[in-house]
């Protein structure tokens, strides 16, 4: 029996959820879904440059399953850029509401346990600067 799926953390959803080319009508275009998960790795790793061990610890997975993750979001946007289709973002397997907290000191990312009061420092460098985090 395959092991159980854990959801991915998600920080936001995007602006708008459909891409595609300009000047053709979207019932002629053929349609690639990218879901929330995926855009989420291609955020941290390409936007964010973050290395696979740290994306993956943002999105509360293992290294292997990120690079599986990123790996079919890239491509999927290479199918839709290269051969002009229309890109969806929407599904996954996904918890897309986690309250993040950031540390504007040492850009430590960590989520906040349960509905416990906001903690006040950093686990990694004990500095009183957290914000909150999207």
């Amino acid at each position: 029996m395959p092991r159980p799926m854990k959801y991915r953390i998600v920080n936001g959803r995007p602006v708008t959820n459909i891409f595609k080319p300009a000047g053709i009508p979207q019932c002629d275009l053929e349609e690639i879904v990218l879901t929330l998960d995926e855009l989420e790795a291609l955020r941290l790793a390409d936007l964010e440059g973050l290395y696979q061990e740290k994306a993956a610890e943002n999105m509360g997975i293992s290294r292997q399953t990120f690079g599986n993750i990123v790996e079919s979001a890239r491509r999927k946007v290479a199918d839709v850029l290269v051969n002009g289709k229309s890109l969806r973002i929407e599904g996954g397997f996904v918890d897309l509401n986690p309250q993040m907290l950031m540390c504007a000191d040492c850009g430590q990312r960590w989520k906040m346990p349960g509905e416990s009061e906001k903690p006040h420092n950093c686990p990694r460098c004990g500095s009183a600067n957290i914000t909150t985090s999207l």
